[in-house]
């Protein structure tokens, strides 16, 4: 993933050397420049598949509580209303999140985050959107910073504030876009906002109700995107285009007019295959069309209590590939250049000179088996920074 011509970017007899945590060279073995033996250290990875360092673009991984109840009720036959009126659903994890604490949340976090860091994940997105409203905003993003500072995880934090309506303004949801407004400028003040989301679709915000937020992410010099085009046609992915925004997440109702627009705005489509397999979809992404757009594609988790828990990168290279059809190739390209693309970062998602020093040492015979073999660990070493991580149960 060089991008020197060949099939994953494949260098045979390779070497990579690091200085100040950014790559330094990258190509033959044989070309390798002389280092200085005593101060400059030296690792071995004796004929394993170096990759750029795996990136999740698409995390909700902070909440508390469980929902496996809700699972099981499906398989019972009751439905999403059903559960809905009976407490649950979101409502039940906005509960739940609300009562945690902070440090609560944290080793919640952290947990999940070294799960995905024994996959070889380097950087992972965490939204907020679980608190809905100014407190537990703040105190999920503060937790997302505090696990920025403490996890070997290089985290960017989103403010996911307008994913539902909470209980406090049912049937006002133009009340509580207002106050989702208010909340926002109040959170980048604290440097707690990297990027900012919207739940675009019938079931959560209008394109107007988006729009409203994204002027205000964009007076603040904010980068935006949306869960958009999951259950309909809304139109929300056209108006992450007009914004520029970063990316464009679920997509099975996309349509061609959408893709040509986000392909002008160099705006990534985001594919979530977990949530479509958890939620039984039947209408795939229109990957032909992405394709013929040369919209990049990225894959993530959408690690979430609801509708895809899953915490597992590798996973979700797994059902890209049998789900919507991916090849190999496109899939770790979705977990690396075009996810970093999908969270506005120049300086990893490839091995690169002047890229960040953000790797992973797979023992494998060829990239697929990232892709077609689950469940059997063959990461040995992860690199973050130019710094050997410790790959142990508690990081």
């Amino acid at each position: 993933m060089t991008g020197n011509g060949q099939p994953y970017g494949a260098i045979a007899h390779g070497a990579l050397a690091i200085k100040d945590g950014l790559i330094a060279y990258v190509g033959p073995q044989v070309n390798l420049p002389q280092f200085d033996a005593l101060s400059t250290p030296l690792y071995d990875a004796k004929g394993q598949w170096i990759l750029p360092g795996l990136i999740d673009c698409h995390n909700h991984l902070l909440f508390a509580g469980s929902r496996a109840n809700e699972f099981e009720l499906r398989q019972q036959g009751a439905s999403y209303q059903d559960i809905a009126a009976a407490g649950g659903g979101i409502a039940s994890t906005v509960k739940a999140t609300r009562a945690a604490s902070h440090e609560q949340l944290f080793v919640l976090g952290k947990d999940r985050l070294n799960s995905l860091l024994h996959e070889g994940v380097t950087t992972v997105e965490i939204k907020s959107g679980y608190g809905l409203d100014l407190a537990n905003e703040q105190k999920l993003l503060e937790v997302a910073a505090l696990l920025a500072e403490h996890h070997p995880l290089n985290i960017v934090k989103t403010f996911l504030g307008a994913h539902a309506l909470p209980a406090e303004f049912k049937e006002d949801a133009a009340g509580y876009i207002n106050e989702v407004c208010r909340m926002l400028p109040l959170l980048a003040e604290q440097q707690l906002v990297d990027a900012v989301d919207v739940f675009c679709e019938g079931i959560g915000f209008s394109v107007e109700q988006c729009r409203q937020v994204f002027n205000t992410a964009k007076a603040l010099g904010l980068p935006v995107k949306a869960h958009a085009e999951q259950l309909s046609n809304l139109g929300g992915s056209a108006l992450v285009a007009e914004f520029s925004g970063l990316s464009a997440d679920h997509l099975e109702y996309l349509d061609e007019a959408a893709i040509a627009r986000m392909a002008n705005a160099g705006t990534v489509a985001v594919l979530l295959p977990g949530a479509y397999y958890f939620l039984r979809e039947t209408q795939l992404p229109p990957i032909a069309l992405l394709r013929r757009y040369q919209v990049p594609m990225a894959i993530a988790t959408d690690l979430n209590p609801g509708t895809s828990p899953f915490c597992s990168l590798l996973l979700m290279l797994n059902m890209a590939c049998t789900l919507f059809r991916l090849t190999p190739e496109e899939a770790l390209l979705g977990v690396t250049r075009h996810a970093a693309k999908a969270l506005g970062l120049t300086d990893r998602g490839s091995l690169a000179v002047g890229m960040r020093a953000d790797f992973a040492c797979y023992a494998i015979s060829q990239p697929a088996e990232l892709c077609y073999q689950f469940g059997v660990s063959a990461l040995k070493q992860v690199v973050i920074g130019g710094t050997l991580c410790r790959l142990a149960k508690n990081v």
